[in-house]
């Protein structure tokens, strides 16, 4: 217990699990809580029960320990550091690693995401982020300046939605500036990291020394030493907590947000690319899930970071495209290689397990299976001479070496642990084969003593037996005392014999006695040169890894444009987002699965030049949301590399997608639904540029109508003319329709409506056009409305109607009633704001009068109203 105490002095926050014999056990408060969250008994050490314990058996221990790194605690192993069987005193234990949820090992994690360990470092107006997945080696950072570099940087890490965060004790991790949407509630486990450990005098050289460089220059971080100091606060992190080699993590990459296509977690949350709108929605629903169909784990995490990071390089794009393109025609060659893919495992966990010394010889020999397809690959990819085929063709490693080194050392089904032995194959080594021999032959080496000796003596009831106490012996009757050779030792007298030994048989005790001993000592041995000449490769693997990542991804992406029917998106300038009859990826998959008929498709032009904004009217449910997002899906898909669900599309590179969508809100933090929507808002107009993709759903529903209304209408006016984004923007303010007379490259479109005696029926179809009616009350009929809610909402529709026509009617017997949405009113404002009263005569005023008066005569503020 004082062993006990002294370790847990040494990790007071974290559970310490503490080896006795065959358990790992728990004590105290960590006892309650491991009781708690792991359902297990929880019992005392003492009889008075003063001592809570619980425990759970240490070969097993991984998937507990999963468990509770998954709720966000830390966890210390202390471990018996002697052999029990080699000392008669208290064995010694000590702390030999600290698992943490960002350092998370365990063999449970998802194999389609990374499990992230960030670090958050802020310097003045820098502020950057660096992330590593130890389970994988995945190790980037990145950096923004400004006054918005902060708030930046903490939408860069709730976007990554790390298991840990690391930051600077000295201050608290700041909260989010009152813009900044994301107070990263999501990230359970926030650990501060003493001051010194981020500065650069520190952190710099364990980088470069973790690294092996002597230059950080070569990493993209030339100009960026925050984001490096991020990166080396978390080697010294993992460093501390694993205690362990560290090899696989040989590379670090700086991204910045301005080279690719850039997401902000409402719109990846809006658009449910990685992950559903909602926690109880069927995971199916998330545009990663429509598309994985990669066959290899490493695939599936790079399809999600494609995803959470389209890129915006054309010849990026391009170079996927063509490499979709060309093996979309050769099926044979496809499967081919899907297949191969298929037999290879997680290559990148696997070397992180054995750099860290967590892999046990099962774990080895599945690596070594893996890299044995890795030249029928290279052989399949030879038929691919041209292109990212050609480039990923001299990325891919064969490692026979490698896997010569592991075949030849591991027999080819292990077992899981090397405490029995068994492990090594025969031919490795010559002891370890005469070791094995000596203790598999045992018997038959004592039947060939025992017959010698009774030749050699005459003896022949002469016996060589074992017992634990005396080892080996040769048992002689009294009778026969006589006939014992000189060279016999007498070991032990009994009342009808007596006990000897002799130098050979003493020499067989002790080989036979300690052979299994040695031939494990001599696999460990062996296992571990196995594993140094892995770690030694772990560049090497890891980019054959990538390679494969890579590899399963494109024929993936061909994979599905022949079984979905989708096609190439063509890449053009001028600012040009064109679809003829596409289709929503993940709404077309939910109803053929589901049974519910084929989708609706629809066209889709939007240019810079006109028309560059798109208003969409029309009643719920007919299909204006599923336009807008399908809009947003076909670029990500198409600068990720994919085909698209589409007879043809032509597009211009997209810089960033702003997304308004459905209504949410942020009580915790002061924020009403409405306050959510204009922040959310004001973001994109306040960085949307004249290259971005902006969708608008509903906007200013959250208030009295016209309020929402004027910030509408407001909104849609400096989207036009301030920023020329493509925009799509569905509303139901039928008002806004008639700014097509004002704004030249706007554009109106609606929702298609079949109305029949029995009610409406949803075409799901965009036809150009506005939309005339809502259809609130027959989709709230559809919805399952009481029957007299309904027929008391059209008596007070029909009221209301009635009211707003007999306005109307007074404000026209009225001309100089102007309504307030017209653009003659629109005209008549701007003309007398341009006007300066100063400089203006008496006769210039009266012509100007004059002027406005035979304008609103000529009936123009008529045909105004009627509109």
């Amino acid at each position: 217990m004082r062993q006990f105490a002294a370790a847990k002095r040494l990790h007071p926050d974290a559970l310490l699990f503490f080896r006795m014999g065959d358990f790992y056990e728990l004590f105290y408060e960590d006892a309650a809580i491991a009781a708690r969250e792991l359902q297990i008994q929880l019992t005392a050490r003492d009889r008075e029960r003063s001592i809570p314990m619980c425990g759970v058996p240490y070969h097993a221990a991984e998937g507990y320990l999963a468990r509770l790194l998954r709720k966000g605690y830390r966890i210390a192993i202390c471990d018996q550091m002697e052999d029990p069987k080699l000392t008669k005193k208290i064995v010694r234990r000590e702390v030999t690693r600290v698992f943490t949820p960002g350092t998370a090992m365990d063999t449970e994690q998802a194999a389609d995401r990374n499990n992230f360990l960030a670090a958050i470092f802020i310097a003045k107006q820098t502020a950057a982020v660096a992330v590593l997945d130890v389970s994988t080696g995945q190790f980037t950072a990145t950096e923004m300046t400004g006054p918005s570099a902060l708030p930046q940087c903490l939408a860069e890490i709730e976007k990554l939605q790390p298991s840990e965060l690391l930051y600077a004790s000295g201050g608290s991790l700041h909260e989010p500036s009152e813009n900044a949407l994301p107070s990263l509630d999501s990230i359970k486990t926030k650990t501060p990291v003493e001051d010194w450990v981020f500065t650069p005098d520190y952190a710099l050289p364990l980088l470069l020394k973790q690294l092996n460089a002597h230059s950080l220059d070569g990493f993209g971080l030339a100009g960026h030493s925050t984001a490096a100091i991020a990166a080396g606060a978390i080697i010294h992190y993992v460093r501390q907590t694993q205690q362990a080699d560290l090899s696989h993590i040989d590379s670090l990459t700086f991204y910045a947000q301005s080279n690719e296509l850039e997401l902000d977690l409402v719109t990846l949350r809006n658009l449910e690319i990685v992950e559903p709108l909602f926690a109880d929605s069927a995971r199916d629903t998330t545009l990663f899930r429509t598309l994985d169909c990669c066959v290899t784990p490493m695939g599936k995490r790079l399809l999600r970071a494609w995803m959470l990071r389209p890129s915006i390089h054309s010849n990026v794009i391009n170079a996927r495209l063509d490499a979709v393109a060309f093996l979309r025609s050769r099926l044979i060659e496809r499967e081919d290689i899907r297949r191969l893919l298929g037999t290879v495992y997680d290559l990148e966990r696997m070397l992180a397990r054995v750099s860290l010394d967590t892999a046990n010889p099962r774990d080895v020999a599945t690596l070594g299976s893996s890299l044995s397809k890795l030249p029928l690959l290279h052989a399949a990819l030879q038929q691919f001479p041209e292109g990212r085929w050609s480039e990923l063709l001299q990325n891919l490693d064969c490692l026979v070496d490698l896997c010569d080194a592991v075949t030849q050392t591991l027999i080819e089904q292990p077992p899981l642990t090397l405490a029995d032995g068994g492990v090594i194959a025969a031919g490795r080594n010559a002891e370890l084969d005469e070791l094995r021999t000596l203790s598999q032959s045992g018997r038959q080496s004592i039947a060939a003593i025992e017959e010698r000796e009774r030749q050699r003596t005459g003896i022949n009831s002469l016996k060589v037996k074992f017992n634990s106490v005396f080892g080996y012996y040769i048992e002689i009757t009294r009778s026969n005392l006589k006939s014992v050779p000189a060279d016999y030792e007498r070991k032990q007298t009994l009342v009808n014999a007596e006990r000897f030994t002799t130098p050979e048989l003493k020499d067989y005790e002790t080989r036979i006695l300690t052979a299994h001993e040695r031939a494990i000592d001599i696999e460990r041995r062996l296992f571990a040169e196995l594993r140094q000449t892995i770690i030694t490769a772990s560049s090497r693997i890891r980019r054959t890894a990538a390679a494969l990542a890579e590899i399963d991804v494109l024929t993936a992406f061909a994979h599905l444009a022949v079984l979905r029917n989708y096609t190439r998106p063509e890449l053009v300038d001028g600012g040009i987002l064109e679809a003829v009859a596409a289709r929503h990826p993940v709404v077309e998959c939910r109803l053929e699965s589901m049974g519910e008929g084929r989708f609706v498709p629809n066209d889709l032009y939007l240019s810079t030049e006109g028309p560059a904004v798109l208003v969409i009217t029309g009643p719920n449910m007919g299909g204006k949301s599923t336009y807008l997002r399908q809009a947003a899906l076909l670029i990500i898909m198409a600068q990720m590399g994919s085909f698209v669900p589409a007879t043809s599309m032509r597009f211009s590179l997209v810089d960033r997608v702003f997304t308004r969508i459905g209504a949410s809100d942020n009580v915790a933090r002061g924020r009403s639904t409405f306050m959510v929507e204009m922040m959310e808002t004001a973001t994109i107009l306040n960085t949307a540029t004249d290259r971005s993709l902006i969708l608008l759903d509903e906007m200013g529903r959250g208030t009295a109508t016209f309020d929402g209304l004027s910030l509408a209408w407001a909104t849609l006016e400096f989207l036009h003319a301030r920023i020329g984004a493509r925009t799509l923007f569905a509303t139901h303010y039928h008002e806004l329709t008639m700014l097509v007379d004002s704004l030249p490259r706007l554009k109106n479109l609606r929702v298609a409506v079949k109305e029949t005696p029995a009610g409406i029926s949803f075409l799901h179809t965009i036809e150009p056009g506005a939309a005339n009616r809502s259809y609130g009350i027959d989709v709230a009929k559809l919805a399952g409305l009481p029957a007299s809610v309904i027929e008391r909402a059209k008596v007070v529709l029909r009221e209301h109607e009635r009211s707003e026509k007999r306005t109307v009617e007074v404000e026209t017997a009225a001309p100089m009633q102007m309504l307030m949405f017209t653009p003659l009113s629109q005209r008549i404002l701007d003309r007398l704001n341009e006007t300066d009263i100063n400089t203006l005569t008496p006769l210039q005023a009266l012509n100007l009068i004059e002027a406005l008066k035979n304008e609103i005569k000529d009936g123009t503020i008529e045909r105004g109203m009627g509109e």
